[in-house]
């Protein structure tokens, strides 16, 4: 099968969320606040379908289950990553993720490592990045105690940045942040801190005190970035991370661009323009918004645009 897969997005309504999926990308919303849309996703939460060709209908979910040739016959049993673009009109909750080892035992799914892709920010943006807790029973204090600025480290952002987010990393995407995430499948989040508000029913949202102290990174350390760029007539690809679950990403491309498969499968989104994608001689348009995967049987393909934007991502080597 020579074609890519392109996927349905999943919406999901969020209280911090708003209507950027709809007045930039224009997806069908849900409601005004709308806060993710899973772009490509198998995870039972939220399952994208195909859209076009030989499995169009198919649930991402079980084409992978009954067509694991399509990627390279996996170990994982379960699609591994997921891709979000992500509207925090509101900061969301500061919150830390489990690691496989602590999420399959006390919660049946993988942990979650992230990385994050700042599409677009307002000025004096900020994310909640780490914390500056020495001890657990620091942590514990100054959670105790409510006192979240000495907690909590804060970092300004702007377009074009990218953050790591390995599991046991407190964080939080402050409000006005647009982001392309890609992570594990998984949906265990633990919060720590939810600044105090309520639902439209006037409930507070549950917090998981003794579960963020079990699972963060104590004391925080900041990952090392190493991005490597390459550019050909006038294209640019960055790579921004190779981990132990994905290596991600950015082709910009302003003219065109011809690749050659260097993993089972690969996993693109469009964040900015328009333009194509040619496998095996078919032509297939792309816009901003659009999401697909160049199965294993995808052994080359080309990219062409003006000004086109994309996050790219691989599985990595615990994910094959």
């Amino acid at each position: 099968m020579q074609e890519p897969l392109f996927i349905q997005p999943v919406l999901q309504e969020k209280i911090w969320g708003g209507t950027k999926l709809r007045d930039i990308y224009g997806y069908d919303i849900p409601s005004n606040h709308t806060g993710e849309c899973w772009a490509i996703s198998a995870h039972p939460d939220g399952t994208g379908a195909v859209e076009n060709g030989t499995y169009a209908g198919t649930r991402l979910d079980v084409l992978y289950a009954e067509h694991p040739e399509l990627f390279e016959n996996p170990t994982s049993p379960v699609f591994p990553l997921l891709t979000k673009i992500i509207d925090a009109a509101e900061a969301l909750s500061v919150q830390v993720h489990p690691d496989d080892a602590y999420g399959l035992k006390h919660e049946g799914e993988l942990g979650k490592t992230e990385c994050w892709y700042i599409i677009d920010a307002d000025d004096d943006a900020e994310i909640i990045y780490g914390h500056n807790a020495q001890t657990k029973e620091q942590f514990s204090e100054m959670v105790d105690a409510g006192d979240w600025e000495g907690l909590l480290r804060h970092i300004k952002v702007k377009k074009g940045d990218f953050f790591f987010v390995p599991s046991g990393t407190i964080h939080a995407i402050g409000g006005g942040i647009t982001i392309l995430e890609t992570q594990q499948s998984s949906n265990t989040t633990y919060r720590v801190y939810d600044f105090d508000r309520k639902d439209d029913q006037g409930n507070t949202r549950d917090l998981h005190i003794q579960q963020s102290i079990d699972v963060s990174m104590i004391p925080h350390k900041d990952p090392a970035n190493h991005f490597e760029t390459s550019t050909v007539d006038g294209n640019t690809v960055t790579t921004f991370i190779e981990s132990d679950y994905f290596t991600v990403y950015k082709w910009n491309i302003l003219s065109e661009l011809a690749f050659k498969k260097t993993a089972p499968y690969t996993l693109g989104s469009v964040i900015e323009g328009s333009g194509s994608l040619t496998v095996a001689g078919k032509v297939y348009p792309l816009h901003k918004g659009d999401h697909f995967i160049l199965p294993a049987t995808v052994s080359a393909w080309t990219l062409s645009g003006s000004n086109m934007e994309l996050i790219a991502s691989t599985p990595g080597p615990k994910n094959s």
